[in-house]
């Protein structure tokens, strides 16, 4: 096979669910003939003809005629038995994520397709090596990673096993290319690239509400309303399910030998054992109604601005740049600072943490707990903003300080003492496993950010928002983490530590890369 013959090549599809018909649907889209097989009853004509009305609804918002739907339509063919893919180029087989199944799958295919056909799996966890060595060839068998909905989410990761051919994987990259997608090129590792870079959102997030630092509501209002994320996690985990998603949070963190960067929590393992599967079930992590609409706030909670304010500010002079963005921030409210380098008794005193808790900054500073909160200033104090108290913290100035702060206009949280807050936590989480997937050769840091951004939906690829936060100090918020939790999962990659003392960009290999 080679990359000219594929437009006119026939594709195998075996598997004809929800991800099997949807790369039925780009690839007839896109000019290929489709062959479409499912051991289940009437499983291919049905997803014909869902793919059918999908393709009728693009004509009616004008993203297709009605000429190129029946077209597109008529190239999909169910096939009646396995071996009427005898003749595809590529059989991309999407079924259930059982390894045996899959296993057994590619064996018969092995005997049933030509020697130039690919055999490519979209398995999302399993390894694509032990795929492989049920045929006799695994030089021509692949990973192929869609995620759902396929036509929607335009990225593919592709998937050399361990004797994957350097051919195969280019001639899928094109199969990709040539269907609209984005290809990205991974090693075969647990989760590939983008469920293994996903983990520090769900988990971190997770740990937070863990350690009883802030409710699921506020950890979700806080990173889509200051960090920029379409859905806060525990909204995802509901609409992804927990049966589809703590499964996988085990799954690689037992592949990577209980590395504790990934380990997941007992939260969502003991919801899930209760049936809380998130919309599915009605209820989450929220409650849903019938027709699946959210029935319980996840906004979190807001200060009342209202609240007259009467103390003198005091910001703490360790960090200059946040005392100087807060200064600026409470001047634009007809507040000025205290300007001394040690608070007046009757000041509310502000101090800005980076990874360290409140505790710590109070000891060290020689403070009055019962005054002192942190302010979290990562994201330049912009959208809701975080407001952090000690153990030792009163509610009335807690209370107080925040309504000061809501008069900027926008929603403030409190949370309890914690090492680095909301945002910083998953932040630094999610830059530091994505440099130790570079770091381990995965994938390039090219491919990490586009996969990521485009597979996940966040609004940088985890080296970008790296560099945009300031290598230096997402690594001083991991080292403060590390040392005041003691706990290694939040050990910095060697990718991070060298590039950021070294001033080296995150996203090159080398300097002048």
């Amino acid at each position: 096979m080679n990359r000219e013959s594929l437009p006119g090549g026939a594709i195998g599809v075996v598997g004809a669910g929800v991800m099997g018909a949807g790369i039925a649907q780009i690839a007839a889209q896109a000019g290929f003939s489709v062959i479409l097989f499912d051991a289940a009853e009437g499983a291919t004509g049905k997803a014909r003809e869902g793919v059918a009305k999908q393709f009728a609804r693009l004509c009616e918002k004008g993203r297709m005629t009605s000429a190129a739907a029946e077209e597109s339509t008529h190239r999909i063919h169910p096939a009646p038995n396995l071996e009427s893919l005898a003749s595809a180029e590529i059989v991309i087989e999407a079924i259930a994520e059982k390894l045996e199944a899959k296993r057994e799958l590619f064996a018969k295919l092995d005997k049933l397709v030509s020697s130039s056909c690919i055999l490519a799996t979209n398995t999302s966890s399993l390894s694509v090596t032990a795929i492989a060595a049920a045929t006799s060839n695994p030089e021509r068998v692949a990973g192929l990673h869609f995620f759902n909905p396929v036509p929607l989410m335009k990225v593919a990761e592709v998937i050399t096993g361990a004797r994957t051919a350097v051919e195969t994987a280019e001639r899928l990259a094109a199969f990709v290319e040539r269907i609209g997608h984005a290809p990205v090129r991974a090693q075969d590792t647990p989760g590939f690239i983008v469920n293994h870079a996903g983990r520090g959102y769900s988990t971190e997030a997770l740990k937070i509400v863990q350690e009883n630092i802030a409710g699921t509501g506020t950890v979700d209002a806080v990173l889509r309303e200051a960090a920029g994320f379409r859905l806060g996690p525990f909204e995802l985990l509901d609409l992804t399910g927990l049966d589809v998603s703590h499964p996988v949070m085990e799954s690689i963190y037992h592949q990577y030998y209980e590395e504790p960067r990934y380990r997941p929590s007992v939260i969502s393992s003991q919801r899930l054992a209760a049936g809380l599967l998130g919309r599915k079930s009605g209820r989450g992590f929220y409650g849903y109604g019938p027709d699946g609409k959210l029935q319980q706030n996840a906004r979190g909670e807001s200060a009342n601005a209202s609240q007259p304010w009467k103390h003198p500010v005091w910001v703490s002079p360790g960090n200059p740049a946040s005392r100087e963005l807060i200064a600026a921030f409470l001047k634009n409210l007809g507040i000025e600072i205290e300007t001394g380098n040690s608070p007046s008794a009757e000041a509310a005193c502000i101090v800005t943490p980076e990874g360290e808790d409140v505790s710590t900054c109070v000891v060290r500073e020689r403070l009055d707990g019962s005054r002192t909160l942190g302010l979290d200033t990562l994201t330049g104090c912009v959208g809701r903003l975080t407001l952090m108290m000690s153990p030792a913290t009163t509610r009335e100035i807690a209370s107080e300080v925040a309504a000061l702060l809501s008069r900027g206009g926008a929603p403030v949280s409190l949370i309890e003492d914690s090492a680095g807050f909301i945002v910083p936590r998953v932040l630094a989480t999610i830059v530091n496993i994505g440099c130790d997937i570079v770091q381990q050769g995965i994938c390039s840091p090219a491919d990490l950010d586009r996969a990521v951004e485009l597979g996940l939906g966040y609004p940088h690829g985890p080296l970008a928002w790296g560099e945009k936060l300031g290598s230096a100090r997402v690594l001083k918020i991991l080292q403060n983490m590390q040392s005041i939790t003691g706990d290694p999962r939040y050990r910095p990659s060697p990718w991070l530590s060298r590039r950021a003392q070294l001033g080296v960009s995150l996203r090159a290999s080398h300097a002048g890369a």
